[in-house]
Formats: C-alpha cells, sequence, structure tokens
C-alpha cells in the first residue's frame, strides 16, 4: 500500500542531516512539563510563566537577578576543598572534588561576592547546588566566615543564599564544625550592628538549616522552597505519626512562624532593596 510507503526520498532526513538544537536552549518545568526557551526563562528571572515554579538555579544566576547591570566582585576565589581524611566511597573523596570542578566550573558549593542592589552595597554568599549537592564543608564555613568579616570590617549587610543537601560526609567532623563557626561568625556580626538576611531556596536541609540558614535578622524563602532538617521519612518513622500537609515547604514554615516572608524571586531584588534602605535608616 502506498500509503504507508515513502516513496518519494525527498520527504525524509538523512541522520547526518538532522539538525538537534543545542544543549541548555529548552527546559521542561518540572511541575507543570510545560517546556520553557532560555531566553524566556532569562526574562522572568528563571520562574516557570506558566505555573510559578521557581527553577533550581545557582550562584551565577542569582548574582545577574540581583546585583545591579550583574557587576560585582567576587572574593576567596581561590579556596579548594582538601582530603583530610582521605575518604573513599565509591570513589576517592579526591576524584570526585576533581571531577565536579572540570564538570561545574565551580571551585566549590559556595560563591561569595560584594557589589550594589538597587544602590545599595550588599555582601552576598551563594550556594551551588550542582556541586556535590550544595554539601557544607570546610571550604564553605569558611567563606562564609570570610564574608562575614568583610561585612563587619566594611559594615556592608550580609545576604546568604541557601541551597543544600546539608553537611558533606565526605569531610565528617570537619564539616560538622562549620554549623558552630558560622554561628559564632554570625553572632559577631549581630554584636557590630551589622544587617544579616538569610535567603532558603529549594532546597535547604540538614546542618545547613539547622545553623546559618536560620539565623537571619530576617529570614526569607522563595515560594514552594524545601526546608527542613532530617528528611519527613526518617521524621515520620521517628514519631510514628502521619505528617500534615505541605510539611518542609517554605509556606508550611511561615505559617509556624519560622519564615518572615514568602519572596517571588522576580520581586526579590526590589524587596532587598527595601530591606537595605530600611535598615540603613
Amino acid at each position: 500500500m502506498a500509503w504507508f510507503k515513502r516513496e518519494s526520498k525527498g520527504i525524509t532526513t538523512s541522520t547526518e542531516d538532522k539538525k538537534e538544537a543545542p544543549d541548555g536552549v529548552w527546559n521542561k518545568c518540572p511541575n507543570c512539563k510545560r517546556p520553557l526557551h532560555y531566553t524566556e526563562q532569562v526574562e522572568n528571572q528563571y520562574v516557570c510563566h506558566y505555573c510559578g515554579y521557581h527553577l533550581r538555579i545557582g550562584s551565577k544566576e542569582y548574582f545577574s537577578v540581583l546585583f545591579d547591570n550583574n557587576e560585582f566582585t567576587e572574593l576567596f576565589s581561590n579556596l579548594r576543598s582538601g582530603d583530610p581524611l582521605e575518604f573513599v566511597d565509591t570513589k576517592k573523596y579526591s576524584d570526585r572534588l576533581k571531577e565536579t570542578q572540570a564538570k561545574t566550573g565551580l571551585k566549590d558549593a559556595i560563591r561569595a561576592a560584594h557589589g550594589k542592589v538597587d544602590g545599595q552595597p550588599l555582601m552576598v554568599a551563594c550556594m551551588d547546588f550542582n556541586f556535590i549537592g550544595g554539601s557544607m564543608g570546610s571550604v564553605v564555613g569558611e567563606k562564609i566566615a570570610r564574608s562575614i568579616d568583610y561585612s563587619i570590617q566594611n559594615k556592608v549587610p550580609f545576604l546568604m543564599i541557601s541551597k543544600s543537601g546539608g553537611a558533606r560526609m565526605m569531610e565528617a567532623a570537619f564539616s560538622l564544625m562549620q554549623m558552630a563557626k558560622t554561628s559564632a561568625k554570625l553572632a559577631l556580626l549581630g554584636q557590630a550592628g551589622v544587617p544579616y538576611i538569610s535567603l532558603l531556596t529549594d532546597p535547604t536541609t540538614g546542618g545547613v538549616t539547622a545553623s546559618y540558614a536560620m539565623l537571619g535578622d530576617i529570614n526569607i524563602a522563595e515560594p514552594g522552597a524545601l526546608i527542613g532538617f532530617a528528611g519527613p521519612r526518617v521524621i515520620k518513622e521517628t514519631i510514628k505519626k502521619d505528617l500534615p500537609k505541605g510539611f518542609q515547604t517554605a509556606e508550611f514554615l511561615q505559617e509556624k512562624g519560622f519564615l518572615d516572608f514568602i519572596v517571588d524571586r522576580r520581586e526579590m531584588k526590589e524587596k532587598l532593596a527595601s530591606f537595605l534602605k530600611m535598615m540603613a535608616n
């Protein structure tokens, strides 16, 4: 039957002549599953314009959203994690670090920079989930500590953008020590009278939540962000009860008093500028 056969060669395209869309041009919203073009994502500040879902982004994107004209000065960029325990799981930790650094172009799971937000000076430390799940290791703690020192010395407000799966198990106690270290530094920041704003994004979990993420003078979260210490399965098995609907979402935490505000990313810069001006006066 001719209906089911392609007799004319002109209506087919050989494999070598097919044109593929370049990687990264199109993305799919994890919530509504609709296709999103990269240009549209940038224009809408990486928020789905169909359903309002906030896509996971890293420090590069947050800096472009917040800093005026995307102009900033990055600090402490030379810091890299060591392997003091010579840790090995499915592969050596030292090899995992090298592979992740090559894949992401990042030195570790955090970047620190200072610039201006609507003309107001601000020091920002932002975590990157793409780097071993945004895990908190010794470099993360050290960069936060040095960022706080910069804020104290220059009397510049400090913004911490958290996005993490928790402490980095490959550094064991060296990782857990960062909870106390950063909390102590934030106490010094408070004594110096310098404002601290904590922005919790999806996800913020584990030791990060249990330390600097919840210590802000103002605690802000993005809509729908997962925020918690232990996972819901662990909590459910521990307390032997079903968890309430929406448990560990930003909206649930705001209702219980853990958050001051939930702010849409498209309005984040304007809100932060308002806070900075208010605290400056």
